[in-house]
Formats: structure tokens, C-alpha cells, sequence
């Protein structure tokens, strides 16, 4: 996400708690920050798949998925 994209965010933020919001900046604000959550997950994701951990024998194994429990 550009600099430019998040400040535009923050801007329409700001507006949006003092003088409110037309519909096509809302509409806009919906937007970018659906792409902001989206480029967070991915960042996210990518930092867990690349997560190690070091048994106390010395070994070394990938941390895997698991199942949340129904």
C-alpha cells in the first residue's frame, strides 16, 4: 500500500469524524481500507509461514497449521 493510499485513509477519516462523509467517499474510505485489511492478512500470513521453531533436542521444525477445535 503506497503512502499516498494510506494517507488518503487517514484523511477520510478525519473528515468523516468532524464534517462527515459524501457517499462516494464513504464508498472510497470502504475501498482502500478493504485493501489495507487485505495487505495486512497477506503480510501476516507470509510472517507465520516463515516461523521456525527450535526443539529443545536441537532440532529444528516448521511451525504447521492446526485445526480450531468445532
Amino acid at each position: 500500500m503506497t503512502k499516498e493510499k494510506i494517507a488518503r485513509i487517514n484523511e477520510l477519516a478525519k473528515k468523516s469524524k468532524t464534517v462527515g462523509l459524501t457517499s462516494d467517499e464513504a464508498t472510497e474510505q470502504k475501498k482502500l481500507r478493504g485493501e489495507y485489511i487485505a495487505e495486512m492478512k497477506n503480510s501476516l500470513k507470509n510472517q507465520l509461514d516463515n516461523i521456525y521453531i527450535k526443539e529443545p533436542d536441537g532440532t529444528v521444525k516448521k511451525a504447521r497449521k492446526t485445526q480450531k477445535d468445532n
